[in-house]
């Protein structure tokens, strides 16, 4: 098994930190003044001081215009809706609220799309079945 690492800025840690831990309720790892290391549905990603990157809504993808570039995880189905009422119910501000896509189709899914405090667009997509994540 592998999983991805990915370092990206952020504004401010104690936003960072409320939003990461307390919204999306994952698990804090090892941390300095000036980064954060957490499990993010199972991977690592480390959120250092800086510079906020670029985004635009310009990924044409089914009917929406997605946030570019952005960052995400890929669930089951179950997981998903679980997460994405308890989202809901934080009164979170999508960018995309919940919905399905490509139904119908091997590439069926769920997915959101919301931002974090500093403005770093995340999608989290769900699958039904993982094994068709790759289909065409």
């Amino acid at each position: 098994m592998s999983l991805f690492h990915l370092a990206y800025h952020v504004d401010d840690l104690d936003a960072a930190r409320s939003f990461y831990s307390g919204v999306l309720k994952c698990e804090e790892g090892r941390s300095t003044d000036s980064w954060i290391d957490y499990n993010f549905f199972g991977h690592q990603i480390s959120l250092h001081l800086g510079p906020v990157f670029q985004t635009t809504n310009s990924g044409k993808v089914g009917a929406h215009m997605v946030p570019m570039p952005h960052l995400g995880v890929i669930l089951p189905t179950d997981q998903w809706h679980r997460l994405a009422e308890q989202l809901t119910a934080a009164g979170l501000d999508f960018t995309i609220a919940p919905t399905t896509r490509f139904e119908g189709t091997p590439g069926e899914q769920h997915t959101m799309f919301f931002h974090d405090p500093a403005g770093n667009p995340i999608e989290i997509k769900g699958f039904n079945d993982m094994t068709k994540v790759f289909a065409a």
